[in-house]
């Protein structure tokens, strides 16, 4: 792979097989995954590179998407065996919901390889994986100018000490409500962004689903709402394709700061606002950039005090 077209932004996580139920439809055996909701929304924004695992029984019309979303796949490993599989069902408010089965399948035997080319890239984001696979993948890479993670409430109960050494390593760590409490025992999320700064990241960005996003730094503290729908499909990878989003607008910009991370939020919140009006990438897939900027601009406006 020549050097200019090398993948400006690399993310590593899970690809699934998804059956997925809500109170209106049920969708079976269709595309999932954090990497492929990131990589699809990154895509919008620049050269991403895709790091995962499926097995031998993969669609091909699932590579054939993500080749015409322009996402490069050196990084994706073919193992024999069966793709990863997840099955859940959403309650009648759609933020809750319960799994009914998890197959790891080849996913269990996942140990990210990146390619040369990858490994230059000057924006990596580590989707929810072990900690331990997430540490493994930052001792290849070289000298990336921003470094996301993502974790969950397992590698926080099971995994605790891996987790923290990688946090200490990255620029900004992403999670939800209830792990940035369960990770430092705080209950206000000021003190528990406060006690993750201190672990050593530059950035905390605590998810807070349809109620938005909230950025803390040791500088101060932003908030952005998400972009209000009046009515969507399926939440599945919401906070993936909003990662997604983030990390390939920041790409985009070449920058690191503050007001570079704030502007990327907000196209993190636009293109994850795309995603779930639709079930897995099938809104992402027909999605073009003078979309996503007229409703950037909407929620810019929304957002505006004058």
């Amino acid at each position: 792979m020549k050097k200019d077209s090398a993948p400006k932004l690399v993310i590593v996580g899970s690809i699934g097989i998804d059956t997925i139920e809500t109170p209106r439809e049920k969708r079976v055996e269709i595309l999932g995954g954090s990497v492929s909701y990131a990589c699809a929304a990154a895509s919008f924004f620049v050269k991403t590179g895709m790091v995962g695992v499926v097995g031998t029984d993969f669609p091909s019309e699932h590579r054939n998407l993500w080749k015409k979303m322009g996402i490069d796949l050196a990084g994706l490993q073919t193992e024999e065996g069966k793709t990863f599989r997840w099955s859940g069902v959403y309650e009648a408010n759609m933020d809750n919901r319960r799994t009914l089965l998890t197959e790891l399948n080849v996913f269990e035997r996942f140990t990210p390889e990146l390619p040369e080319a990858y490994r230059d890239a000057p924006y990596l984001f580590l989707g929810n994986i072990a900690p331990e696979l997430q540490l493994h993948v930052l001792e290849q890479v070289r000298s990336p100018k921003f470094v996301l993670i993502d974790t969950m409430d397992l590698w926080i109960n099971i995994a605790r000490e891996k987790l923290v050494q990688v946090v200490g390593k990255c620029d900004m760590l992403t999670l939800n409500e209830s792990e940035a409490r369960l990770f430092t025992g705080e209950h206000s999320l000021m003190d528990a962004a406060k006690a993750l700064l201190a672990m050593g990241p530059r950035f905390v960005l605590i998810k807070k689903g349809a109620s938005g996003s909230m950025l803390f730094s040791k500088t101060g503290i932003f908030l952005l709402h998400a972009f209000p729908l009046a009515d969507f499909k399926d939440p599945t990878g919401a906070g993936d394709t909003f990662a997604g989003g983030l990390m390939g607008a920041l790409a985009e910009s070449g920058g690191t700061g503050e007001t570079e991370i704030r502007r990327a939020m907000l196209y993190g919140s636009v293109t994850a606002a795309f995603g779930v009006e639709e079930f897995s990438l099938e809104r992402l897939a027909v999605l073009d950039r003078k979309q996503i900027e007229a409703r950037a601009k909407m929620l810019r406006s929304m957002c505006a005090i004058n």
